[in-house]
Parts: C-alpha cells; sequence; structure tokens
C-alpha cells in the first residue's frame, strides 16, 4: 500500500489506477474514459477477492470501483479499502440509497456516484476525486498538526508546575529555565518538559 509519507496525488501528475470491476464490458468503458487521464497507467482488477493485497501489490495513486448492485457486507470491504489505500477512491454503483452514501462519506470516499457510469465524466471524476481526497486529508493533517500543539502546550505547562513547585520559580522563571536547558542541549522545549514530567510521574 502507498506509504504514508508519499505524496498525495495531483491532478496532471502522471498516474497509476486500479480499476476494480468484475464486468470486462463496464471495466473497458472505465479504461475508454481513463484514456483521457494524460500519462495514467491502469491495472484492471477483475474481482474483489483478497483486494487489499492485490491493491498493495499495484501500489496505486487513484482507485476506481465498480459495483452493480453491492451488498452491504460488500461496500464495508469497500470502504475498509477507502481508509486503508490512503488514496482518492472513486466509487460508481448502478443502485444505492441514503444510508450507503452517508456510510461512502464517513468512510472517506473521495467521489461516490449513482449510476452514472459514462466514459466522458470519468476523467473529471477522478480529478475531482483527488480534489477532494487531497483537501480531507490537508484537514486531517491540521487537525492533528493542532492536537499535537495543543498536547504539547499542556505537557509544558505542567513541567513548568513541577519546576515552580520544586524550585519555588516563577512561571516566567520556570519558563526560560525550560527554554535555556533545551538550548543548550540544542533540543525542543518540549522534549525537556517530557522527560521532566517523566521523571516527576516515576519519583511520584
Amino acid at each position: 500500500m502507498p506509504d504514508r509519507a508519499t505524496p498525495a496525488p495531483s491532478p496532471g501528475d502522471s498516474l497509476t489506477i486500479a480499476v476494480v470491476d468484475p464486468s470486462r464490458a463496464r471495466a473497458a468503458i472505465l479504461e475508454e474514459g481513463l484514456r483521457a487521464v494524460e500519462g495514467a497507467r491502469v491495472v484492471v482488477i477483475p474481482d474483489t477477492a483478497d483486494l487489499l493485497d492485490r491493491l498493495s501489490a499495484v501500489s496505486p495513486d487513484v482507485v476506481v470501483i465498480h459495483l452493480e448492485s453491492p451488498s452491504r457486507d460488500l461496500l464495508e470491504q469497500m470502504f475498509g479499502v477507502s481508509r486503508l489505500v490512503e488514496r482518492p477512491v472513486a466509487m460508481f454503483v448502478d443502485r444505492s440509497d441514503t444510508p450507503m452514501m452517508q456510510a461512502a462519506v464517513d468512510a472517506g470516499i473521495s467521489a461516490y456516484i449513482v449510476d452514472g457510469l459514462r466514459a466522458e465524466r470519468i476523467k473529471p471524476i477522478i480529478e475531482i476525486a483527488i480534489l477532494r481526497f487531497n483537501a480531507f486529508a490537508r484537514l486531517q493533517r491540521e487537525l492533528s498538526e493542532a492536537k499535537g500543539e495543543l498536547a504539547d502546550r499542556k505537557l509544558i505547562e505542567r513541567a513548568k508546575g513541577i519546576l515552580m513547585s520544586a524550585k519555588g520559580l516563577t512561571e516566567d522563571e520556570a519558563y526560560k529555565q525550560l527554554r535555556r536547558k533545551a538550548m543548550n542541549e540544542k533540543r525542543k522545549i518540549v522534549d525537556i518538559a517530557r522527560a521532566i514530567v517523566t521523571a516527576a510521574d516515576l519519583l511520584g
């Protein structure tokens, strides 16, 4: 499967696109539409058996799946693919309902198209799927970074409290001591704070 550190695809990149469809006729429609994607390498996977392993071997930039009349179990498997491949997934289905659409959104399917498999629509749908995936990934990354920053601030605050209590320092003095130690050791303040908190927990 694509590594987490691998950059997300962008429209216009040379893409490897995995097409998952048990129908050769429908897969041909997808392939025809994907010819409009410049530089695309299309790999057809004709069934869903061992799908994750097969996708891992292909390492696609985009996954396009067509399901004629998906069962809920099969949809859940496809949604699991969306979570695990960490790449844009465009899903075409012939029939669906509101709960299935909601499940697709919750699972992070980048494009969910009902009864819309036409060759001329494939390229713009792929481009939209990539853009939506990248926008969602950016929001997730920003949220993760914000949570990390909040956790770091809490750790520093706790370390300051430990220093203030142990050495009778003011809050400003405690922070300056953290900063000075970090500069002397060429480490981040949060790393110094973590060491202080860990030591305090062990001694406590």
